[in-house]
This record gives C-alpha cells, sequence and structure tokens, in this order.
C-alpha cells in the first residue's frame, strides 16, 4: 500500500486547458516550474519523513504528468506512518512538505500566465 497526497484544487481542469493554448515557450517555462516545485516537494518530505531504516525514505517520489505533479511514496507502510493508526501516532510527511511549497507554486504559475497575458496584450 502506497501513499500519495492528492490535494484537490479549483480549477485544475481549466488549468490543463489552458495550457494546451500557450505557446510551446510558456510551457516549458510552467513546466519547468512544475518540475521544480514537485522536486522541492520531494526534498522536504525526504528531510521531514522519520528514518529507521530509509525504506520509507527511499520509496518518496515526484512525478508531473499532464500538468499534475505527484507526489508520494511507495513503501508498504507509507500510509500508516503518514496518517497513523489507533497504535501509533500519525508522523506526516508528505502532507508538511506540500503545504510548505504550495504558495511559491501558485506565486510562479500565477506569474508566467500574467507575463503570458501582458505579452498577448491582455
Amino acid at each position: 500500500m502506497a501513499v500519495e497526497v492528492v490535494c484537490d484544487v479549483e480549477g485544475v481542469e481549466e488549468f490543463q486547458a489552458a495550457m494546451q493554448k500557450f505557446d510551446s515557450a510558456m510551457q516549458n517555462q510552467v513546466h519547468r516550474f512544475l518540475v521544480s516545485w514537485a522536486a522541492d516537494v520531494k526534498a522536504s518530505a525526504m528531510r521531514n519523513v522519520p528514518v529507521v531504516t530509509g525504506h520509507l525514505r527511499s520509496t518518496i517520489y515526484a512525478t508531473i504528468k499532464e500538468w499534475v505533479a505527484q507526489v508520494g511514496a511507495e513503501a508498504t507502510y507509507a500510509l500508516f506512518v503518514e496518517l497513523g493508526t489507533k497504535h501509533m501516532r500519525a508522523r506526516p510527511y508528505l502532507y508538511p512538505a506540500i503545504e510548505e511549497h504550495l504558495p511559491s507554486l501558485e506565486m510562479n504559475i500565477v506569474g508566467a500566465l500574467e507575463q503570458a497575458k501582458a505579452e498577448a496584450g491582455l
């Protein structure tokens, strides 16, 4: 059982559709922001995860698919560490990493979109 934190953000479908309308330079810029952001979230999660053997930390991943960043961990017990159980307190490492970096993602994407609008004369 792996764990992947899913943050439902309003406007994802609209964002994906809008990205298809931008030129390749703008798409590349936003894609670089997403890749960098996902790498930062992964690095924070790796710093925050409790370590006994290092296996859980070694399974933390970040990928970008269709303008969506996916960050998670593949260890079978990843969910139990993140959310806890009735016998073990939660020790979140993924969600806090996402929370830490979410403002920078929004700032960079909004900035890129504003730049594109300005260049288009809108």
